[in-house]
């Protein structure tokens, strides 16, 4: 088959005979079972998968990355994609994203056009789960939950007293505890009263109750109940070198930029592999697709990186649903605060166009449509926890908001405990939900990636224009959407060269003339930067895609001349001439 005369190389023997990959995506994968399941994939696809380790993490567990691509050309000599998922520990429907992707590329390739177009013509680099260490901790039979990786950080010490977050009463999740108390801050609501509201601001005379997270206490002196802070307080996401700032200003950061091996192992092998050109990154919760900056605003980019960033997002939100938004504009914790992570660092520093996927809107699920992502945990209207709290009972089964229901509290006596199980409700989908959210992304991935910048041939031929004395003229263009420095951002660091042109020979086949044996050629622009056919702006180098190199040699007719043109975002042609 030919796709955009590209042919599809279906060299699998028998694909239709070959049995699919079971992959259950209602549930998650411990470790050992996804490295198990990853390996499979890698023997069953030889042909379109490598496996390898790019480091370890803390606790010494592999940091696996997959390669896809037809193999016939390595994927360095491709545009390359990068996706990646589960830095934050609980947030595991990263990697059931990742593994649907996966299972879609193996088994679609030759037979959906897209798919086989690409995995011809690019690489993906494929990383499950950055951070198995916290990931294990979430999946325990009595799970530890943590934002990142599983050190101690900032301190090293226990906590001596206060309200340590743990599975009290051994049933596998973490809830809430509510007890009486005459000064606090949530009371039943009047006709829900599983459903805890906020007291309003000068109301007395009723029955009020602390809300605090399922844990045991250390020195309780009967008054206070202090919630201590993980003592495991890195966020990975955080450890990344652009903008990096100190434990004071950025909570998680780290000791410095790239402390943390997970940080570091990406960091290493993105700086090393020229050719990524863009990435997706998988988070939970909240239902966007984030795009850089975390730090400044729209006006502090390149309005041409800009215009892409709002084309894919278009395209995002038609295909996921999710809506597209930046960071810095419509995504801060505080509007005072500002936060970085991979997504600033893959653009800011690398020039590739990145995104953050938050998987997973409860709110919307509920029937909640106007709602600001951040905004509405600070503040909402009860309505919209009736509405919670209804879509709880009918899709979660009550498994996501548990009826509360007595306990004896070692250090508090008489608790209740139920609530809000969070990790069930909101950090993942529950497991009927998974797959078909996880389904929403690959078209948008798929689409990305073939926006990259493409190097083909345009033409390769010798003319002879004296005796033995001949030009060689080999064309080639950019094919992408993309131009081949990807981003502005890129070109004005000058991340990469422009195209560059080789010619060679076996033994003394010719002798050059004119031109040098390597030439590095301009960068080729894209499709990306096209106005309207209704502007008023000048037109633009309607050939600003394409380059000719051209040599003058002295050889014997019939002569062999090897021509490479190759970039490092652009991949990688080759030809042969005759003299």
């Amino acid at each position: 088959m030919k796709v955009n005369g590209v042919v599809a190389r279906r060299f699998l023997k028998n694909p239709e005979k070959i049995q699919k990959m079971k992959v259950d995506f209602d549930r998650f994968y411990k470790y050992d079972e996804l490295t198990k399941l990853i390996k499979s994939f890698a023997k069953k696809y030889p042909e379109l998968l490598t496996l390898e380790s790019i480091g370890k993490s803390g606790e010494g567990r592999d940091i696996w990355v997959l390669t896809a691509t037809n193999q016939k050309i390595p994927a360095a000599q491709k545009p390359a994609f990068w996706v990646d998922a589960n830095i934050h520990a609980t947030e595991l429907t990263g990697s059931t994203a990742v593994l649907y992707l996966l299972k879609q590329l193996m088994e679609q390739y030759g037979k959906d056009a897209r798919i086989t177009r690409l995995l011809d013509t690019r690489a993906l680099y494929l990383v499950p789960r950055v951070n198995p260490d916290g990931a294990e901790w979430a999946m325990a039979d009595k799970p530890r939950f943590v934002r990142s990786a599983t050190r101690a950080y900032p301190f090293m010490e226990d906590p001596v007293d206060g309200l340590s977050q743990e599975d009290i009463d051994g049933d596998g999740r973490i809830l809430m505890m509510r007890l009486k108390d005459a000064n606090g801050p949530w009371k039943k609501h009047p006709t829900e009263p599983r459903m805890m509201m906020r007291r309003e601001p000068t109301e007395v005379g009723g029955e009020y109750y602390l809300i605090l997270p399922e844990g045991n206490i250390k020195n309780y002196d009967g008054y206070l109940l202090p919630v201590n802070k993980s003592k495991e307080g890195l966020d990975l996401n955080r450890n990344f070198p652009e903008k990096w700032r100190q434990e004071h200003e950025q909570l998680g950061a780290g000791d410095y930029p790239t402390s943390e091996p997970e940080v570091r192992a990406c960091v290493d092998f993105w700086t090393k592999k020229k050719n990524i050109c863009g990435g997706v990154f998988f988070h939970t919760w909240s239902g966007v697709l984030l795009r850089p900056y975390g730090t400044v605003a729209d006006e502090e980019m390149p309005p041409e990186d800009l215009w892409v960033f709002q084309t894919i997002g278009k395209h995002g939100e038609k295909t996921t649903g999710y809506p597209a938004i930046s960071v810095f504009h419509e995504f801060r914790y505080h509007p005072k605060e500002v936060i970085t992570g991979t997504q600033d660092w893959l653009y800011s520093d690398l020039g590739a166009f990145a995104w953050v996927v938050e998987i997973w809107s409860p709110m919307r699920e509920a029937g909640l449509t106007d709602y600001k992502y951040i905004d509405w945990f600070r503040d909402h209207p009860v309505e919209d926890d009736l509405k919670m709290l209804k879509w709880a009972d009918d899709a979660l089964e009550g498994k996501g908001y548990v009826d509360w229901y007595a306990y004896d509290h070692p250090q508090l006596g008489k608790v209740e405990l139920g609530g809000w199980d969070r990790f069930y409700a909101f950090s993942n989908p529950a497991p009927k939900f998974r797959e078909r959210e996880v389904a929403k992304f690959p078209e948008w991935i798929i689409e990305q990636a073939l926006m990259s910048p493409k190097l083909e041939l345009v033409d390769a031929k010798s003319t002879e224009i004296a005796p033995q004395v001949y030009a060689i003229d080999f064309v080639v263009q950019n094919t992408g959407y993309l131009p081949s420095y990807v981003s502005k951002v890129a070109q004005k660091r000058n991340l990469t060269r422009g195209v560059i042109g080789e010619i060679s020979g076996e033994g003394k086949a010719f002798d050059l003339i004119e031109g040098k044996a390597r030439i590095e050629g301009p960068q080729l622009e894209g499709r990306a930067h096209y106005g309207t056919l209704t502007s008023f702006f000048p037109a633009t180098n309607a050939t600003a895609d394409r380059h000719a190199f051209r040599w003058i040699v002295r050889g014997k007719k019939g002569a062999k001349v090897a021509l490479t043109a190759r970039h490092d975002r652009a991949g990688a042609v080759s030809a042969l001439v005759k003299l």
